[in-house]
């Protein structure tokens, strides 16, 4: 398939790749800034633009991979050419482009990704969405050709699936960051964490995540989370954040164990 990239961002990167990958042609990459653009080009064998008027129409797929505020005016401009317009979107619904043309999708990878840190994109989850039969189909033949893990998600439970992401993903990323800086503050490296990290992520691939719950919530050891909090005096919202995830982790293990 003739695919052009409009973005030039992670998700563009890995997508280009998978796609180059996959024998697909990627035609052009567009983004606002030129180099960024002549860099992901260079890579994918693709023509470089920088502006939407240089679009060249021998293409048969848009995929906007930029960010959500973008994706209107994007689409807005695309629908000239009469062309398929996708996002990659998690959070925005496939209407967004529906507005402007009837040839829409989503192609949506449900992975967090970074430009200079290589996935192995066969693993990743593609969740497809089409404005119609025909469309959804061959966005999902597309997602076969660089994924073994592909799934029709309409955009309402796509809204759920990527907050569930954030809660997965991103606030977890959040509380490392907070972990190593308390480490940190008392000569500590970070270093020492990582093996736990790794362990607990592990665990979550084989079991069910209450399955596998540690910690002083779990098992209630109130001596334990009194010192925690103590040690967090000076760190107001860390010390209410452990509170509250403390009363959760508490408030699964009762209804869990309610449900056994």
């Amino acid at each position: 398939m003739r695919i052009t990239l409009i973005g030039s961002g992670n998700v563009a990167t890995h997508l280009g790749a998978a796609f180059k990958n996959a024998w697909h042609q990627i035609v052009q990459v567009y983004s606002r800034d030129a180099q960024h653009a002549a860099l992901l080009a260079y890579h994918i064998k693709a023509e470089p633009i920088n502006s939407l008027n240089d679009i060249n129409i021998e293409t048969d797929l848009f995929i906007v991979a930029v960010k959500d505020d973008a994706i209107a005016g994007i689409a807005e401009q695309l629908a000239r050419y009469d062309k398929l317009i996708v996002h990659t979107s998690g959070a925005t619904s496939l209407a967004v482009i529906e507005l402007f043309t009837t040839k829409a999708g989503v192609f949506y990878p449900l992975q967090t990704f970074s430009t200079n840190k290589e996935v192995n994109f066969r693993t990743v989850p593609l969740c497809i969405e089409g404005s119609n039969e025909a469309i959804t189909k061959l966005l999902l033949n597309l997602a076969w050709t660089v994924s073994e893990n592909v799934s029709r998600v309409d955009s309402e439970k796509r809204k759920i699936l990527h907050l569930a992401a954030v809660f997965a993903c991103n606030f977890p990323n959040y509380l490392y960051y907070a972990a190593g800086a308390l480490l940190t503050e008392h000569g500590l490296e970070f270093n020492l964490l990582r093996p736990l990290i790794a362990e607990t992520a592990a665990k979550v691939q084989e079991h069910l995540p209450q399955q596998v719950q540690t910690g002083p919530a779990i098992r209630n050891d109130i001596n334990t989370m009194q010192a925690h909090l103590q040690l967090l005096e000076q760190h107001a919202d860390l010390k209410q954040v452990y509170s509250l995830l403390s009363q959760l982790i508490i408030k699964m293990n009762n209804s869990t164990d309610a449900g056994a």
